[in-house]
């Protein structure tokens, strides 16, 4: 038996299909026929719903051949071809055909799965402007007098007001409207959002005209994001009728606002998309964003009135089913050029209108800052400048000290002193040892005696005095102290408390994680927004091995200490803190995805770059680092959070500031996130 960790089912995705078959005006079997071939395809790809065309067994465009009973009996022959061929295909299907209710004609969604139909539903809105003429052959499902009818022998649910669940994956629950629907001010599908609908079907015919399937995009779009839905969209293609209008074939699948998938245009044969749909994120964001429950509370006449099918679905967990969608290895840095560009363009505009806001407010001038020669002090200090720039006043006012200890390579401090040269700024040098050794004695400790004695107290002194004389400076200049931790820092606790990377006044790098640093100043460098030599000072700075540099190592180029080595990887920690802070995944579910983007495939940011994807991780490396993450974030970290200072939210993707984002107890334990990681395979 496949291991259910590596089936996308066992993590709350679920594969949907929409298709777009080649179709013959009225002539139903044909359409049978070309729909059964794409569901076969579906079922075959592991998909748990197909979704075609409006009318797509009668086609839209018969017009008053809708009223001929020769083809309302033939699209019902051709439904119970789809319903045989069903009993063989481990997927639900909806499908389009007119259908006779009560002597009316109803243009309907047909629900069914596994020989049974489990719901039909009409259509509401029914255009009859421009080039559509639907109310002359349809009744709106307004004027519906049932609620239940006899179809194929079987008795049916029938109505607008129907939502469809998966009994054995109830965070499957979907709602079908038809076309028009869509396009009206309120859309069905909003109420069936707020009824529990967490995928929305539309199928539709939609014929094409300039600068249609752009709209197209946008209501799809934002009907997913307003409705925190997935939505499924599909209209109709080659076969419809020409005689005054033409047919593109369009299919979309949106999520949250997110195109999935789309289908190629204007093409001659069938054709279908896939798309893996996360229904765990949908519930998450819906439970975190309070508003949603209010709006279903101020609806509520209107959530009561649907009617719930719940069904037994044929989930395929007894294989491996992979993702098919794309997990970026980096989700705090767009992949694509254009949007990290503006990515980092952004992200340097808010932490510079937040320094800027903050200098204004206190009517200071003056930043004082440490610069170490690594990454995140060197991007504080972009900042900086930054806003020095936009406030009109020099960047001498920025007060920068590098302030080498016991294991300051001669590396770092050469590129302290570079930087600060390109910047402009006041740039000053204070050697903290002297400070550092009286302390130690004041301690007792046995360094100071000439033993090599390199514990946590070592540490901390350095790291403390370097804090201490800045905020002294501070004081004396009458300026304000930049602090230049992290997010991921912050996030794992690789910071000191009390000190310059978890303390200051105001924190500019408070919500940016270190994957996003890194690409923020390599942004800066290859735009030469520093001139020729500060640009290869940044590339420099980019290349050194991360290190707090407290412990001396075997040269002075060499430091005792990788953060990386302790921590683990920040290319996997900051992929374990986006989706635990932003999303509230269950560990087996993060490395479900990890694994889905760093298993054989060698890309990401700048792929051209070797640097840039340095290591492939396998499950037992991305299973012990996430119980790194995991037990430093949730039991060891906190209380240095619940005091961190001021700084600006950046992104999306959360900050860690207890007046934002996130609020937890200092005392917490981490057991339940551990206990998950049990899910997790060894290989």
């Amino acid at each position: 038996m496949t291991n259910r960790f590596f089936n996308l089912y066992t993590h709350q995705f679920a594969r949907v299909a929409v298709g777009v078959p080649r179709i013959k005006v009225a002539d139903p079997v044909f359409n049978a026929e070309q729909t059964i071939a794409l569901a076969r395809d579906a079922a075959q790809q592991g998909a748990v719903l197909a979704l075609f065309p409006e009318l797509g067994l009668s086609a839209y465009t018969c017009d008053d051949l809708f009223h001929q009973g020769a083809l309302l009996e033939a699209c019902e022959a051709a439904l119970a071809t789809v319903l045989a061929a069903s009993r063989t295909l481990p997927l639900t299907l909806v499908v389009g055909m007119p259908l006779r209710v009560s002597h009316q004609l109803f243009n309907c969604a047909v629900v069914l799965s596994n020989g049974r139909i489990h719901g039909v539903v009409p259509k509401t809105y029914l255009p009859n402007y421009g080039e559509f003429y639907e109310a002359r052959q349809f009744s709106s499902g307004d004027c519906a007098v049932v609620n239940e009818i006899r179809l194929l022998g079987q008795g049916v649910p029938f109505g607008a007001q129907l939502l469809f669940e998966l009994a054995d994956m109830p965070l499957f629950r979907f709602h079908v409207e038809i076309c028009e629907d869509l396009w009206t001010p309120i859309p069905p599908s909003s109420y069936a959002a707020l009824a529990g609908a967490t995928v929305l079907l539309n199928l539709s015919a939609s014929n094409i005209v300039v600068g249609k399937s752009g709209y197209r995009h946008q209501l799809v779009s934002q009907q997913s994001a307003r409705c925190q839905a997935a939505y499924l969209y599909t209209s109709a293609g080659k076969g419809e009728s020409s005689t005054d209008l033409a047919w593109d074939g369009q299919a979309l699948i949106c999520e949250n606002g997110s195109l999935l998938a789309e289908s190629q245009r204007f093409l001659d044969d069938s054709h279908i998309i896939y798309a893996d749909v996360d229904l765990g994120k949908l519930s998450q964001e819906r439970m975190r964003q309070g508003t949603f429950g209010q709006s279903v509370r101020r609806h509520a006449s209107a959530v009561e009135s649907f009617r719930v099918i719940r069904y037994n679905a044929e989930l395929p967990l007894e294989r491996e089913l992979p993702l098919a969608r794309t997990i970026e290895r980096f989700p705090y840095v767009p992949a694509d050029s254009r949007r990290r560009d503006e990515r980092c363009n952004e992200v340097y505009n808010i932490q510079v209108q937040a320094l800027v806001q903050r200098l204004s407010a206190t009517g200071i001038s003056k930043l004082v800052i440490g610069i170490s020669g690594g990454l995140d002090s060197t991007h504080a200090l972009l900042v900086c400048a930054k806003a020095m720039d936009r406030l009109g006043l020099p960047r001498s006012n920025i007060l920068a000290y590098t302030m080498p200890g016991f294991a300051t390579s001669e590396r770092t401090l050469q590129q302290a002193r570079r930087l600060m040269e390109a910047i402009g700024c006041t740039a000053s040098e204070i050697d903290i040892r002297p400070s550092c050794m009286q302390m130690l004695k004041d301690l007792g400790h046995p360094y100071a005696e000439g033993q090599k004695e390199y514990d946590v107290t070592f540490e901390n002194v350095q790291a403390g005095e370097r804090t201490s004389h800045l905020f002294r400076l501070a004081n004396h200049q009458g300026g304000i102290v930049i602090g230049t931790g992290d997010l991921s820092e912050l996030a794992l606790g690789w910071c000191t408390y009390g000190v310059g990377d978890q303390m200051s006044h105001y924190n500019v790098n408070a919500s940016v994680p270190k994957t996003l640093i890194t690409h923020l100043v390599r942004w800066v460098a290859d735009t030469a927004q520093l001139g020729g030599a500060g640009s290869d000072v940044l590339i420099d700075i980019l290349n050194t091995d991360i290190s707090p540099e407290l412990v001396p190592g075997e040269s002075a180029d060499s430091p005792g200490q990788k953060t990386e080595s302790f921590i683990g990887p920040y290319e996997l920690q900051d992929f374990n803190l986006f989706y635990t802070l932003r999303y509230g995944y269950k560990p087996s579910k993060i490395a479900f995805l990890e694994y889905s983007a760093w298993k054989d495939r060698n890309d990401g940011p700048w792929p051209e770059e070797a640097h840039v994807v340095r290591n492939e991780y396998d499950l037992p490396a991305i299973k012990k680092n996430l119980a790194i993450f995991l037990d430093r974030f949730f039991r060891t970290s906190q209380f240095k959070r619940s005091c961190m200072p001021n700084g600006p939210k950046v992104g999306s993707g959360g900050s860690l500031s207890p007046r934002g984002d996130w609020r937890a107890p200092s005392d917490s334990e981490s057991v339940v996130w551990l206990k998950d990681l049990e899910n997790i395979p060894e290989a």
